[in-house]
């Protein structure tokens, strides 16, 4: 279904007329905030962290934002589809379509069990293979970003209003810088393959971070490049992809084609791929 022929449905539009990215972003923003207030009441308190059969962790964040995202998105798109990380994992990973919604509560829940802050809430549309909406809200942080036609970056604490557009940033990528670019890193995950490739650019400074969080800063032009070769899933992807697209950067698989989304026969498996922010940067 072409996304601009979906139907609004949230009380807060006008129902039956189409809807477009933005305010399907904005509907992921409101929801990511709400869930913010209980993934910082675990980050308070006992997590009960634990592991997931394919040896992950998970925690009672995870499971809590799962299910207030899960309700909400019920209550305001009930006519799209809906892939969440930990319901994946119970093995609830049917979606129909090439419409869809994919969600991880917490990305980066190694970083949320040591108390560094860089986790966030994942929230993307997926339109025909593509990542079309997106939020990351890194709730410990304050700092949300919203991707759709363009791409925007605010600062509002869990449960607060989602500001109004004139209280946010816009961003876009940088230029790549003429004295060498700024490479981000998995601050969890880290390869040779990783190495090798950053041996071909001229690379003038490296930072480590966590989750969705790379993205956004090459989206908001804080970095050029962040390279991934480990294995992620498309919760993982989806929303930080959706909003460093919007702000004119790309994410690119080994062939270098924009990431697919919606792999149903790899179990949505992400391969290895390469977050760019200024395009003339990518090494051919």
């Amino acid at each position: 279904m072409p996304l601009e022929t979906l139907p609004a449905t949230d009380g807060q539009l006008n129902a039956g007329r189409p809807i477009d990215r933005d305010a399907i972003a904005e509907i992921f923003a409101e929801i990511a905030l709400e869930a913010g207030v209980a993934v910082m009441a675990v980050y308070a308190s006992d997590c009960h962290a634990r592991r997931k059969p394919d040896k992950s962790p998970v925690c009672d964040a995870d499971e809590y934002a799962e299910a207030i995202i899960l309700e909400r998105l019920a209550a305001r798109l009930p006519h799209l589809p809906v892939l969440a990380e930990e319901a994946a994992a119970h093995g609830q990973n049917a979606v129909s379509g090439s419409t869809f919604i994919l969600v991880d509560p917490v990305d980066g829940t190694r970083e949320f069990l040591s108390r560094n802050g860089e986790f966030t809430i994942n929230i993307g549309l997926i339109v025909d293979g593509a990542p079309q909406a997106g939020v990351v809200y890194a709730p410990a942080l304050g700092q949300l970003w919203i991707g759709g036609a363009s791409a925007y970056a605010c600062m509002v604490a869990p449960g607060a209003a989602l500001p109004p557009p004139h209280q946010r940033r816009r961003i876009h990528v940088r230029p790549a810088p003429p004295q060498g670019l700024t490479a981000l890193e998995s601050r969890s995950h880290s390869d040779p393959e990783t190495e090798a490739f950053l041996a071909q650019l001229p690379i003038k400074e490296r930072r480590a971070a966590g989750s969705s969080l790379k993205f956004c800063a090459v989206a908001e032009g804080d970095a050029d490049v962040y390279p991934r070769f480990g294995q992620t899933m498309e919760w993982d992807t989806a929303a930080g992809d959706a909003i460093l697209r919007a702000a004119g950067g790309m994410v690119l698989d080994r062939e270098r084609h924009p990431l697919q989304y919606g792999k149903v026969g790899a179990q949505f498996r992400n391969g290895p791929f390469v977050a760019w922010g200024d395009p003339n940067a990518i090494v051919r």
